[in-house]
């Protein structure tokens, strides 16, 4: 497993050195975890972009028509060169090396939060003030929409989960529940 890690590293090395480079890392950086992201939570996503016997074409093709216009020319042709590559099946793994590269640039930790709706700017910031506070580490918010969060959010910096979703809070009560 411990060339495998490398391998993840040295990809997200040189993804985080070209995007560097033009100038480019915070937005790239954004958009690579989103849409990695996006691969994760859509099985057929993953297929296609692992999937040998489609042509390139049709994954650069499939790339850009999630990505859109909106998103910097240098994403798009970063994710084809990690498709073409074949480790589209690491994606998620090297763009959260990357994350982690960025992040320990600027000298802060980074924090993954899932939420079933997207945070307002306000939001973001008390949420980065109340869990450096708790982690004690300047951090760098990552947002990740998620619907099975149902409400509320799920923090994760580091090994440390901070679980304040609805779900979580109902299973609780269904437990005390069900001792009284």
């Amino acid at each position: 497993m411990p060339e495998k890690d490398e391998l993840v590293t040295g990809y997200a090395q040189a993804l985080f050195a070209v995007a560097e480079a033009e100038g480019a890392l915070k937005s790239v950086e954004d958009e690579l975890f989103a849409f990695a992201k996006a691969v994760e939570q859509n099985s057929g996503l993953k297929q296609a972009l692992t999937d040998s016997a489609l042509p390139v074409e049709n994954k650069r093709g499939l790339i850009h028509d999630v990505l859109g216009e909106r998103a910097h020319p240098l994403t798009g042709a970063l994710l084809a060169f990690v498709v073409e590559s074949g480790r589209g099946r690491e994606l998620g793994r090297i763009v959260e090396r990357l994350a982690e590269l960025a992040a320990e640039r600027r000298r802060h930790a980074l924090a993954e939060v899932r939420a079933a709706v997207p945070l307002t700017d306000e939001q973001r910031t008390r949420l980065t003030e109340a869990l450096s506070k708790a982690t004690g580490k300047s951090l760098e918010l990552k947002v990740v929409l998620d619907p099975g969060v149902i409400g509320g959010i799920v923090a994760h910096v580091g090994d440390e989960v901070f679980d304040g979703s609805i779900r979580t809070r109902l299973g609780q009560a269904r437990q005390l529940l069900g001792r009284a």
